[in-house]
């Protein structure tokens, strides 16, 4: 038990390491745009540029089951090395659109191998208190994700030089993969693949309270990384619509989305006495809510006002991540679980392709304050897949993980 516990903050600390990878070509955005005379427009495709590669990673990761057949460690190791030096090819001479696109895709493939299989080497340590662990472990993606953020406040106009963003998030994605390589190793509920299974992607979804969690999370996911790509555009257009105010963008940018993080962990400690399921849905539905009330909140003449919601905002949307992730770990074989993580990750990244694309379409042809409400499509799926009438007489698995 002692070790199990030495063992969470490595596991957790190296998620952090490597997931700053995700957002670091967001963290520069303004400054890769100016350097490669790049038109704004290309923010959502660059940022959907990563979720494709790590969809596509995902798909292949799922279908050679290669999670569940080699070591995680392993696995996590590789691929926060390749990650890291797929990110500095943004600091290449000569690069444009097309070439931004490549590295920013090859860098989401590379996460396919560290974000589920995180996850994977948390659920063969941890079985009873899975949510609680996840929620740290979630937490430390939210924070790698807002990190590059951060160190964007030091770069700029007499500051740092803005490729230190990108020497410093593939500098600590290498010690990450280190750390869990020597650090970490077979966790005592890790049950091997025997070999290739080409359907054991498909078969997962044969478990109904599985499917269940799975389109919750998929309702979530509508969402999240909408709302994280977009925060800087939100407090931007904002500043326009009421000349005179003044942001650090970059800054409250990182606290946004970075304090979701503690949201994740509180959400765990919660779940284990409300429930797995009925904190995920309450974190749902209070995210679909902000949603619909964010044009209400724009209008207001009042910075404060508006950063509290977007903090709060911030903290719901993806304070049941972990949840859905226990739901979902929970429900499935233990031979299959980091296919049956890498699958639903697939998909679920899949889904966020399509929201970014659409918010970048709609800020072309509507007023940005008015665009955002769409965005409760998602959540409002989630809540009717977990609290459908078929669902009345059906719990899941591990209520209290």
């Amino acid at each position: 038990m002692n070790f199990k516990k030495q063992v969470l903050p490595i596991i957790v600390f190296s998620q952090f390491c490597c997931t700053s990878l995700w957002f670091a070509g967001n963290g520069v955005m303004s400054d890769l745009l100016q350097t490669y005379g790049l038109e704004p427009y290309v923010l959502g495709h660059l940022t959907s540029a990563v979720q494709f590669g790590f969809i596509t990673g995902t798909l292949i990761f799922a279908f050679l089951s290669l999670a569940d057949r080699f070591p995680p460690s392993k696995v996590f190791f590789i691929c926060a090395l390749f990650g890291a030096v797929f990110n500095l090819g943004m600091i290449l001479k000569g690069n444009d659109l097309s070439s931004l696109l490549l590295w920013r895709f090859l860098t989401g493939f590379s996460l396919a191998g560290i974000y589920p299989v995180g996850m994977k080497i948390a659920a063969d340590y941890y079985r009873e208190g899975l949510g609680k662990s996840l929620g740290f472990l979630v937490g430390a993606l939210v924070l790698g994700t807002a990190f590059p953020h951060l160190l964007k406040t030091f770069t700029g106009s007499g500051g740092l030089p803005w490729k230190l963003v990108v020497y410093t998030t593939s500098a600590i994605s290498v010690l990450g993969g280190f750390l869990i390589l020597f650090l970490v190793p077979q966790g005592p509920y890790r049950k091997a693949g025997t070999g290739i299974d080409f359907f054991a992607f498909l078969n997962v979804f044969k478990n109904k309270k599985f499917r269940e969690a799975a389109f919750g999370y998929f309702g979530h996911m509508w969402e999240l990384f909408s709302f994280w790509a977009f925060v800087p555009v939100m407090l931007g257009s904002y500043s326009l619509l009421h000349p005179g105010t003044f942001f650090n963008i970059p800054l409250l940018s990182f606290l946004i989305i970075g304090l979701g993080g503690l949201a994740c962990v509180t959400g765990g400690y919660i779940s284990q006495k409300w429930g797995t399921k009925r904190t995920a849905a309450t974190a749902l539905l209070l995210s679909g809510c902000c949603c619909i009330i964010s044009p209400l909140i724009f209008l207001q003449d009042s910075g404060v006002l508006l950063i509290s919601f977007l903090i709060f905002w911030g903290l719901m949307v993806v304070a049941d991540s972990p949840l859905f992730s226990t739901l979902i770990a929970n429900n499935a074989a233990a031979e299959s679980k980091g296919t049956a993580l890498t699958i639903i990750n697939s998909i679920g990244f899949a889904i966020t392709i399509f929201s970014i694309q659409l918010i970048t379409f709609l800020l072309t042809v509507v007023n940005p304050l008015y665009v955002f409400p769409i965005l409760a499509a998602g959540p409002a799926l989630g809540l009717w897949s977990l609290y459908r009438k078929s669902n009345n007489n059906s719990t899941y698995s591990y209520e209290n993980s």
